[in-house]
């Protein structure tokens, strides 16, 4: 070895350019340095061993970041040049080459497991590859039985499976079995394509644990994956197009890719989490073919269109005898809060569509079941005559009785009145006055977001049933009062809000566009939370201009407008019955509706609706909540919202599923507000989003919606809704000052109410109600020693 006088190169140099230079530049560096440079690091005493593990730790850290076919070549080289080098210093050990490879080592493996390895997939563990099913490429069916062979865990997911699909796995599936390998299988009732015998043997035979979504209204699962996994680490996947098929897995057009735990670690780790989160999903439900085997014909049956009469009428709302899961949910919770923790009045807060008059009834036949003296005496109460029907139907279908319950609204009145569905306006004085209180044991209201009102309030406060239970998707009042608060304690005992609905699937999906209409409102009377409506609707009828960007929006948007379902909602009748003119002007077939139109004539519009001979129903609250239109495709929103109650009922009209609605559409038309109208309202209720999370997500397009939701805002509409949001985050003291004048009230829970603005945003910092008060002309007392230090730190 050279001695410390004879160095010629500093270290520094060789170390970067073995990490940036390409294989044979820094091999080339490595051989004309030898150990000089090395030795020129260390210090010439250091031993030769020390000098060895320098040069290890550069060779190690090029080969981490070479390819793999490079890494064998690289490492010659090095061991080539040391061995030169090695000889000039006068060493006599050999260096040995490393065997080009890599080669699997299958002797001790055979001897743990003889034979488990006879079979192995064509495409190494390690790596990924696209498997297309043609001629020339690999068999994705031969592959997964290679897969099956090696595997010590094995999941599915697919959205049918097919007799003839098990059969090309069969002798692998049975061998996994006898092995104890844990196989756990997703899968749909979609189309009515899944052969119920094929999932009894995966069960009976393979030893499978399978769970399947019965919905047949959507389709939650269309993925095709299957996930090995592997005791040794080396973990595979395959994601594609294949269902467990003949056809898919020999000779189909399919593409499947096959993942790896060395080459795509996060993609496989993100596989097994949303696999056990689909697992524990209570959606998907285990099949035992003894328990659920009737069930699952029945729900094929009608996902194939082959559902008889008889099925239809007995599963009208498909919830008679199996409530979906989401609903059962639902009801265990409200029996603890009955049964566990002794509360007997109850609110139960559910989207629109997702049944909840279906689950009071599922409620009471389960209340009714328990009940040792026959079915419990029940009052049912909603304030329309359309709502009462449609529950009297629904709790006829649930208990099986066509016969079941009496109604009492107009000129109705019960007989028996063991159980009655009443109107509201119909439980006058006179009325309740010859109930007595406990006259019912279970008590329903419908719309319970109405209570605190007179003719509720007077209901509520009369009777003393057993059971009280609320209904309503949305319990936050437009006035500020919330229904859980005044009569709940402030709770809910179950609730399933318009989010988590649209994300579990279980509503139409929705595409909502927010379009610019060029209407400045800003100079219009703000009174009560809201425009004045005789104000608002002579602008809105003032002229044709605006009319005619909503027929322009709907040629653009609907594919065809001939065909569709259309609900408008307008500020009054006058705006109504504009709109309608002015819609079979332009060829539409259009109604408008309001609470003058006899019940016939809303009947027949509503028939007529459904069956494509009306194609736009305009209204004013009359649709707002409560009646079912599933055949509704289209919304259009005419008049500016400022609650987020109203808008979610209006939008809770269309929302509903029907096989021939793919998605819904709403035109949202936006004009100019003033600064007390509030757009973070209905978008923080359609996405439950923060008013800061809500300005990210507007500015970036909504990138994170339900599946198949989508939010556009056009032009304008976008910077409209920003800036409004913008103002209401930049709310100064100035700002709430001016809004306070123009309240003139002392009491900080009338100006919330009236401006919607949270309580934070008085106390933000080191303000206060007091000081704003003050700065308003409103408080005219002199502060108190102390105030101001108090003041500053009530936010806290």
């Amino acid at each position: 070895m050279e001695q410390p006088g004879s160095r010629e190169q500093p270290v520094a140099g060789v170390y970067e350019q073995l990490i940036t230079d390409q294989v044979h530049g820094e091999l080339e560096r490595l051989e004309a340095a030898g150990w000089k440079a090395i030795d020129a690091e260390v210090g010439a005493e250091s031993s030769p061993h020390v000098l060895a593990r320098h040069v290890a730790d550069i060779v190690a850290q090029r080969l981490v970041q070479l390819r793999p076919e490079h890494r064998v070549p690289f490492a010659n080289r090095v061991l080539e040049s040391l061995a030169v080098d090695a000889g000039e210093q006068g060493g006599t050990e050999p260096v040995s080459a490393i065997v080009e490879g890599p080669r699997q080592l299958l002797a001790l493996a055979e001897q743990e497991a003889p034979g488990a390895y006879a079979v192995r997939p064509l495409t190494p563990l390690s790596e990924t590859s696209l498997l297309t099913n043609s001629p020339e490429d690999l068999n994705l069916g031969a592959e997964l039985r290679a897969e099956l062979a090696t595997a010590d865990r094995i999941d599915l997911l697919c959205a049918f499976v097919k007799w003839y699909g098990i059969r090309v796995l069969e002798d692998s599936l049975l061998a996994a079995k006898e092995r104890g390998v844990p196989i756990r299988i997703i899968t749909t009732t979609y189309m009515g394509a899944t052969d119920r015998r094929a999932l009894d043997r995966l069960v009976r035979e393979f030893g499978a644990t399978v769970k399947v979504n019965y919905e047949t209204r959507s389709t939650r699962l269309h993925a095709k994956a299957w996930l090995f996994r592997r005791r040794t680490g080396f973990d595979t996947a395959y994601v594609g197009s294949s269902n467990l098929s003949r056809a898919a897995l020999l000779d189909g057009l399919e593409w499947n890719v096959r993942l790896s735990s060395v080459a795509t670690p996060a993609v496989m780790d993100k596989f097994e989490a949303t696999f056990d989160a689909y697992w524990n999903d209570a959606a998907f439900e285990t099949y035992d073919p003894d328990e659920q085997g009737e069930r699952l014909d029945a729900a094929l049956a009608r996902a194939g269109g082959n559902a008889s009469a008889t099925d239809l009428r007995i599963n009208l709302s498909g919830l008679q005898v199996h409530p979906f899961p989401y609903q059962r949910d639902m009801l265990e919770r409200l029996t603890v809060e009955r049964e566990i923790r002794g509360r007997h009045h109850n609110l139960l807060v559910a989207a629109t569509g997702t049944g909840k008059t279906v689950m009071a009834a599922l409620d009471y036949r389960h209340l009714s079941k328990e009940a040792a003296t026959g079915r419990p005496t029940l009052l049912f109460v909603a304030h329309r005559k359309e709502i009462l029907n449609q529950s009297l139907r629904t709790y006829r279908e649930v208990l099986d009785d066509a016969s079941f319950g009496e109604l009492l609204h107009g000129g109705a009145d019960p007989r028996e009145w063991n159980h009655v569905f009443a109107s509201v306006q119909s439980l006058n004085v006179q009325r309740l006055e010859q109930l007595a209180p406990d006259h019912f044991d279970v008590i329903v209201i419908d719309e319970f977001h109405h209570s605190p009102a007179d003719t509720y309030r007077r209901v509520i406060n009369h009777f003393t049933p057993k059971e009280l239970l609320g209904l309503t998707a949305t319990p936050e009042r437009m006035d500020g009062v919330n229904v859980q608060d005044e009569y709940f304690d402030g709770r809910i005992a179950a609730e399933m809000r318009l989010w988590e609905a649209l994300e579990n699937d279980l509503l139409s999906p929705f595409h909502y566009f927010g379009i610019p209409d060029g209407t400045d409102l800003t100079n219009l009377t703000w009174q009560k939370g809201s425009y004045a409506d005789q104000e608002l609707g002579n602008l809105l009828t003032g002229n044709d201009a605006r009319a005619r960007i909503i027929v322009k929006q709907i040629q653009d948007k609907i594919s065809d407008p001939g065909s569709m379902r259309a609900l408008g909602f307008c500020v009054n009748k006058a705006h109504a019955h504009f709109m309608a003119d002015f819609f079979r002007k332009a060829g539409l077939r259009a109604v408008a509706l309001d609470s003058d139109s006899p019940a016939d004539v809303r009947a027949g519009a509503l028939e007529d609706l459904k069956k494509g001979e009306l194609q736009v129903l305009f209204s004013v609250d009359l649709f707002n909540e409560g009646l079912d239109v599933p055949d509704v495709d289209t919304l259009l929103l005419l008049r500016p919202t400022n609650s987020a109650t109203v808008f979610l009922q209006q939008l809770g009209r269309g929302l509903r599923r029907t096989d021939g609605k793919p998605v819904l559409t709403v035109l949202d038309f936006i004009g100019q507000h003033r600064a007390e109208f509030r757009f973070e309202e209905q978008f923080r209720a359609m996405t439950n989003l923060s008013r800061n999370r809500l300005v990210e997500h507007i500015e970036r397009g909504f990138p994170q919606l339900p599946s198949g939701c989508q939010i556009i805002l056009e032009g304008k509409a976008k910077n409209l809704v920003l800036d409004n949001i913008r103002t209401q985050l930049a709310a100064t003291v100035k700002t709430l000052v001016k809004e306070v004048k123009e309240y003139s009230t002392l009491r900080l829970a009338d100006y919330l109410r009236e401006s919607r603005r949270e309580i934070k945003e008085v106390y933000k910092s080191s303000n206060s109600w007091t000081l704003v008060l003050r700065r308003a002309g409103l408080a005219t007392e002199p502060s108190s020693p102390g105030e101001e230090a108090l003041l500053k730190r009530v936010h806290a």
